[in-house]
């Protein structure tokens, strides 16, 4: 028997541990190639559950399918990508292929087919709740300020200066939503009037007369008043005589009973401005005249505009002529014709100073007539067509004025002819002036001679 020394022990050792270090190995390489397998076999199967999955819920059968064996098999496409947007089954899976909630889901649906809804009860309670029936809509108009009040009511007045209608002017301001400025419009207006000519003035007075009790009430014109005394060392600058026509407006308003009485009292002995007292002074001077204001002023602003009656106008006309054939002064006459402020009436002008010629039993009025006439052309005042229209009358009314006046033929045609010469009348003007037909002989013995006329 062989004894084995340490050293072959050691071998033997050594050879017995790699032989099972090289079992061990070939163990863990068969283990790894199992493991390997089955994990590639289930991300296959996982992957084709997902395709599965996916073209059961987007194509419900009619996309790609994973059949029982693994093979793929493709369905007939969709039309249009919108196709499967649009598409309304079920997308589970699970359904039968018919649409969500029987066709009556998705947008812009009202409803299955023939459905009938009944008719809803309306809650008065509820606090949505708005009563469409019974609504009113209304314009609203947004109260004026300063700036648009001033802009949209001066071309209203302006207006109202060239076709004085106070009944549009009121309906024109009731569009206007005037709200706190409603004292502000008889300031504006008085303001605009000092400024024009007397016809405006009386104009402006009535147009406040018409418009209190309507759109105006009477604390609104006192409040525009006392806003004017206040602005008069302003008005002053620009219309020096404003003091004496405010005071004629507080006067004419007091006689129109859109004052008080009482107004001028409120101010004694309490107003500093010289201006202001000025006015109220001239304000109750002229209420004093007229017996405290019982009766209306409606001469404060004296006799013009094209508003007063013809027969005051021709007597008018009458007595600036006759004052004119005392004084000869030509002009005071020119100033008095142009304060009448009735430019389309100067043909009666022309006229009656025809007349006085005609009548006239001297020389002397026959010469200032012919330089007043001469002096209205030259300065402008009497317009080509105003002085026809005076000669056209006379024309036709002579036949008639002969009756009264024997030698009107002859007086006409030397007045005429003198006319043309100074240039007043035109050469057309001249030739239609009338002549007397009527020829006048002598006795039978004359021998056929035509006798001068002479009358």
């Amino acid at each position: 028997m062989e004894i084995e020394t340490p050293s072959d022990i050691n071998a033997n050792v050594v050879e017995s541990d790699s032989e099972l270090s090289g079992v061990e190995q070939n163990r863990t390489e068969e283990n790894g190639d199992l493991a390997e397998s089955s994990i590639s076999e289930a991300r296959l199967n996982a992957k084709a559950q997902r395709r599965l999955r996916k073209n059961s819920s987007r194509d419900s059968g009619r996309g790609d399918s994973v059949g029982d064996n693994g093979d793929s098999t493709r369905a007939v496409l969709p039309t249009s990508p919108k196709s499967k947007l649009m598409d309304r089954k079920s997308r589970t899976g699970k359904g039968r292929g018919l649409p969500k909630k029987g066709g009556a889901g998705g947008k812009g649906v009202w409803g299955t087919p023939g459905q009938i809804y009944d008719e809803e009860i309306v809650d008065i309670k509820d606090p949505n709740y708005d009563d469409q029936d019974n609504c009113m809509y209304e314009k609203t108009v947004l109260p004026l300020d300063e700036k648009s009040f001033e802009k949209s009511v001066t071309p209203i007045v302006q207006e109202y200066f060239e076709h004085g209608d106070t009944n549009e002017v009121a309906e024109m301001l009731r569009d206007l939503n005037l709200g706190e400025m409603k004292c502000g419009l008889p300031v504006l207006a008085v303001s605009l009037a000092l400024e024009g000519k007397a016809s405006h003035r009386e104009m402006t007075s009535k147009l406040l007369s018409h418009l209190c009790g309507t759109l105006l009430s009477t604390e609104d014109v006192e409040r525009s008043f006392d806003k004017l005394l206040q602005e008069l060392p302003e008005l002053v600058l620009d219309t020096p005589q404003a003091p004496q026509l405010v005071g004629q407006f507080i006067a004419r308003a007091v006689g129109d009973e859109i004052l008080s009485s009482t107004y001028l009292e409120g101010y004694r002995g309490t107003v500093d401005c010289i201006h202001s007292r000025a006015a109220l002074n001239r304000a109750a001077l002229l209420l004093r005249i007229t017996k405290g204001g019982r009766r209306r002023i409606d001469s404060v602003w004296g006799t013009g505009g094209g508003q007063q009656p013809v027969k005051k106008l021709v007597k008018e006309i009458d007595m600036l002529l006759k004052e004119y054939a005392l004084s000869g002064d030509v002009v005071e006459a020119e100033r008095c014709l142009q304060e009448l402020e009735v430019p389309h009436f100067h043909h009666e002008l022309v006229y009656e100073v025809i007349m006085m010629v005609l009548e006239a039993t001297s020389n002397n009025t026959y010469t200032m007539m012919l330089c007043l006439l001469e002096a209205l052309w030259k300065s402008g005042v009497i317009t080509l067509d105003q002085m026809k229209r005076g000669y056209d009358r006379i024309y036709q009314e002579i036949p008639d004025i002969n009756l009264d006046v024997p030698k009107a033929y002859s007086v006409l045609e030397r007045f005429v002819e003198d006319c043309f010469k100074v240039g007043i009348i035109s050469r057309q003007i001249r030739d239609l002036c009338p002549c007397r037909g009527r020829k006048r002989f002598v006795s039978e013995g004359d021998g056929g001679r035509l006798k001068r006329e002479s009358y």
